[in-house]
């Protein structure tokens, strides 16, 4: 019981690991590796330890002290699924561009589109272009992680909304953009600019 313990305490400290960690751990505490195995399935069961996908976990203990800082959520969302990154409303909440309250936490991806309901939360992701994933970039703090660009926040939430813009023009934009009770105007008049760039860019190429 007492190695057990010892590999517990090892995990704790870790915002996520996968199992191939719980097994280098295991292993340097001189534990065979069905043990290792035999572990895991009882951290799981005394839920001591939270999956967040196949492999993929975090200890109970971590996720209670940390699942109310948004940096820990999209950090989450950034490993659950790679490569990604945070936009859509959760994006734009985060530069306060939303008063909706969010509830997912939505990424894009060029892989395929896939959610997760796991007990860590809601983590949705859309599958874009390979050209569109772009304009976003990394921000460092206690989680790391990456997120959209203001204006590529709306421009990939429009373009989910709209299906990839179909029927609708330039002008038609400011218009569902105050009917979604988003606030364009506070955002910054370089990331306006940029918006519009990539809607035209993308309409017209």
């Amino acid at each position: 019981m007492k190695s057990r313990k010892n590999l517990l305490e090892q995990l704790k400290p870790l915002p996520h690991f996968t199992k191939s960690t719980v097994k280098q751990f295991g292993e340097q505490l001189g534990l065979k590796s069905a043990t290792i195995d035999v572990y895991i399935s009882r951290f799981l069961k005394y839920k001591e330890i939270t999956s967040l996908k196949k492999g993929l976990y975090v200890s109970t203990d971590f996720f209670n002290k940390n699942k109310d800082d948004v940096s820990y959520s999209f950090y989450l969302a950034n490993i659950i699924r790679t490569p990604s990154y945070v936009s859509l409303w959760a994006a734009l909440q985060y530069y306060n561009l939303a008063t909706e309250a969010i509830h997912s936490v939505t990424s894009v991806t060029p892989k395929v589109t896939k959610n997760y309901e796991i007990k860590a939360g809601s983590f949705s992701y859309q599958s874009i272009n390979e050209e569109l994933f772009s304009d976003f970039s990394l921000v460092k703090g206690k989680f790391d992680f990456f997120i959209a660009s203001p204006s590529k926040a709306l421009f990939d939430l429009l373009y989910f909304k709209t299906h990839q813009f179909r029927s609708v023009g330039e002008k038609k934009t400011r218009a569902l953009i105050e009917e979604l009770r988003i606030d364009f105007d506070e955002m910054d008049k370089a990331e306006q600019e940029k918006f519009y760039s990539l809607i035209k860019k993308y309409l017209h190429e």
